[in-house]
Parts: C-alpha cells; structure tokens; sequence
C-alpha cells in the first residue's frame, strides 16, 4: 500500500466547564466531546525521497513546521526511522479556528495513516499517547465517538454514543483568540459552571431534550459580548425548531441540533439568507 485516503472528522461540545487552573497555565476542564459527520479528507502517498511535504486547498493554511499535518508525520519518522517520505494533501471543510478540533483531527488522520502505511503496529492508546506530545485535543481525535474529557482534555471516558441526529453548524466571520477567552475567563470572580455529570447521565437516557436542557459551555459568556453573533445564531435557530442550540469550544462557532427535518431546512435558509455566516453546513451527529 503507497497511498492511504483518511477522513478526519470535527467534533463539537456538548458540555464544556473549566474547574481549575494548573501552576503551568494550562486550564483544567470537563467536557463532553462528540464527533460529527462534518470532516476534512487528508490523502498520503509514500514517496522515495525522504520527504516529508503537504499541500492544500486552503491558501490561508501554512504547508510547513507551523501545520501539525507535518508535526505529526516527522514525530513517528524520527520515531522509527522508515527511509520512505509522504506527500501529504488536505482537502480542509472544518471551518479554521472555529473550536471544531480541525488542526487536532488532521494531525490524529495523519498519526493514523502513516500508522498503517508503513506498518508501524501501534495501537490506538499508543498513537493517543504521541498524539498528546502535539496538541490536548489530538487523543479524542484519534478516539472519536462521545467522549468525557477532562484534565487539560487528555483523560478520556467513553461515554454511551449519542443517537445520530441532524445537526446545523454556522461559524460567524470572525475569528477569536482561544488564549484571549481564556483570559477573559479569568478575570471573572465567578461563574456558572455547567452540569456535565447531568448531561452524562441525560446521554445515557438517550433522551435528546433533556440532553439540549443540560448542554452548556462556560466560555460562552464570555465569547458572546466579542462576537454578537454568536447570540444571534443561537437564537435564530431556537426559533426555528432546534432542539438545542449552544456555541463549541471558545467558539465562535455555534451548532443547533434538531430531530424535525422541515425545521433543519428551514433554519439552514433563514440562516443562509441573513448572510451573517462565513460559513455554513448541514451534517450530522457521527
């Protein structure tokens, strides 16, 4: 095999609370991660000449050291010391820096591809475990599925899988710093944590509604008055039928679930016609 084609699917939170800060800066969180239909499709192709090289269809993204594609791949070439290069090549539908893991799913492709073409042999935990040397959010990747999170992401608990169940993402034309939300954060007194053990347990149950009831992000409050349309997305798909509707990550990217196929439609135009997206897609829970 010289040529392996990997989809590297998004992922949304369901549930995301910050309980602490450790002494090296890194946030202590629990969260809930669930993969979505929603993916970028990373080709690799051996090459004889030693090389590791990527390119893209996404002129805004760096093709070099900067991208972890090409962390990922030189991490097991220096590991093992296979002779062969890879050609790498991203076809990129996540939206960039829109707290869908995009980069993170990329690199875990990666991790995963260059696993099987060159018969490295590892073993999902031990792809996770050099997948955390690059980034937190790289071990679910590479897992997938619905997932508890916790730690700074990389202590992770399968959870009973979500049912698939359509789901609307809109990411606004901005873009925020990940760092800045977190400062932001910060500096609050208090906040109101979200009930992720509730949200768990509402998974389990399978029941969808009491699921959307107890989603919640705490970074919302703080990501919202930077980018006002954040609020006006998620209320935009309320009122159009979602079940639920909440921004992922630090954001500002917002996803509205819904179990009526008119509704989702519907919404999906209104939303469209509004023009207040950069991006826009109807997928699905994976």
């Amino acid at each position: 095999m010289n040529q392996l084609i990997k989809k590297a699917y998004g992922k949304i939170n369901l549930g995301l609370d910050v309980i602490g800060r450790r002494d090296d800066g890194y946030h202590i969180v629990k969260m809930i991660m669930q993969t979505v239909e929603l993916h970028d499709v990373v080709t690799m192709e051996k090459t004889s000449d030693g090389v590791i090289s990527m390119t893209t269809d996404d002129v805004n993204l760096p093709v070099d050291q900067d991208n972890l594609c090409i962390q990922a791949a030189e991490l097991l070439k220096k590991e093992f010391g296979f002779s062969e290069g890879l050609k790498i090549h991203l076809e990129k539908n996540i939206p960039v820096a829109a707290g869908m893991a995009g980069g993170s799913t990329d690199a875990a492709a990666v991790l995963k591809g260059v696993n099987e073409l060159f018969d490295l042999g590892l073993s999902e935990e031990e792809l996770m475990k050099r997948g955390l040397l690059l980034g937190a959010d790289i071990p679910y990747c590479i897992m997938g599925g619905t997932a508890l999170s916790e730690g700074i992401g990389e202590v992770l608990t399968k959870v009973a899988p979500m049912e698939k169940t359509l789901l609307l993402i809109a990411k606004p034309p901005v873009n925020v710093s990940t760092g800045k939300v977190y400062g932001a954060l910060d500096a609050l007194e208090s906040y109101e944590h979200p009930d992720i053990d509730g949200l768990i347990e509402a998974i389990e149950k399978k029941d969808i509604r009491e699921i959307c009831s107890t989603m919640g992000n705490v970074l919302a409050d703080v990501t919202m008055p930077m980018v006002p349309e954040i609020e006006d997305l998620k209320n935009q798909m309320i009122s159009d039928g979602a079940v639920g509707a909440m921004m992922t990550g630090s954001g500002p990217t917002v996803f509205g679930i819904f179990d009526d196929k008119d509704a989702f439609e519907n919404c999906y135009q209104h939303i469209k016609e509004k023009n207040i997206t950069e991006r826009l897609y109807k997928t699905s829970i994976r």
